[in-house]
């Protein structure tokens, strides 16, 4: 039997999320090595300590929600966490990231340091709230095959994130997301507050220049076999977690597969590291036998 740490993305950031983190050993530092390299005070942005106008450290959104600030602040409060299990002789069987979060499991599985975490999470965001244009709803309680069917017929449309057999993002520019939403019948329709169609063809340039950026760092083997976004298979090769990284903007996530195999791997405990417990729940619902826990601050880390 195994445990599994598993990392959420974006949607799971709000507001206060640093103060259960800021005790632990080098927080204020990573906090400070994340805004010299953004330019912004990320640990204010984090707590809601920005009150409009620019951050103390420099220009730039100081708004959570933006994509520049909510992919480096989970990634610092992520990380974080992972260090504080660690020392605490903690360690997991596999690890998975949803989004942004595959990076986080990537730093857990000792392929790159904190640093090179951070850098490459800045670049990220910046490439992809710069890739606007397009749209993404989710999409809740509908027939699988009546979707696949209405995307497949509809230009300009991709299931980005399959989260679960009644749980999936559609991405694409707004009028054909729209067009199969009005198509099938579903339970909801919830139109996300993003800039753009993420996971998707539409990201093909930023997903070019996040290449270029990826290509000369190198990525250690992984310590812990890891469950890749484009790729559900446990993988410890660090030159082909890089390749299913490069890929990652372009295509879709496939949390539904990787849930499927954490419990065909044997994990029986799935531990969401970060704010909130999205993860947690989809696990709960499509997972038999998968029990769950939390660990979004260091208070968590005692239970």
């Amino acid at each position: 039997m195994g445990i599994a740490w598993v990392f959420p993305g974006q949607g799971s950031q709000k507001a206060g999320m640093a103060a259960g983190v800021l005790d632990l050993p080098g927080a204020r530092e990573r906090f400070a090595l994340a805004s010299e390299l953004l330019g912004r005070d990320l640990l204010a942005i984090c707590q809601g300590d920005v009150q409009g106008g620019e951050a103390e450290a420099g220009d730039g959104p100081t708004d959570l929600n933006d994509t520049r600030n909510t992919q480096p602040g989970l990634f610092v409060v992520e990380s974080l966490l992972v260090d504080a299990l660690r020392a605490r002789g903690r360690q997991a069987d596999r690890v998975a990231g949803h989004s942004l979060g595959e990076l986080v499991a990537l730093y857990a599985a000792g392929v790159f340091d904190a640093e090179t975490g951070l850098r490459l999470m800045q670049r990220r965001s910046e490439l992809m709230a710069a890739a606007g244009g397009g749209a993404m709803t989710a999409v809740i309680g509908f027939d699988r095959n009546a979707l696949e069917e209405q995307v497949a017929a509809t230009e300009g449309v991709v299931i980005a994130n399959d989260n679960s057999e009644a749980q999936v993002v559609l991405s694409g520019t707004p009028e054909a997301v729209a067009a199969v939403c009005g198509a099938i019948t579903c339970k909801r329709a919830v139109p996300l507050p993003v800039s753009g169609a993420f996971h998707s063809p539409f990201m093909a340039e930023a997903a070019e220049a996040f290449a270029a950026e990826l290509a000369p760092i190198p990525f250690a083997d992984a310590a812990i076999p890891v469950l890749s976004n484009t790729d559900p298979t446990p993988e410890t090769s660090g030159e082909a977690l890089k390749q299913r990284l490069t890929s990652q903007m372009t295509r879709g996530v496939r949390w539904w597969e990787i849930m499927g195999r954490l419990a065909a791997d044997g994990v029986d405990t799935a531990v969401e590291i970060g704010p909130g417990n999205v993860l947690s729940g989809l696990i709960r619902r499509s997972c038999d036998g998968v029990a769950t826990a939390q660990v979004a601050g260091a208070a968590d880390l005692e239970a």
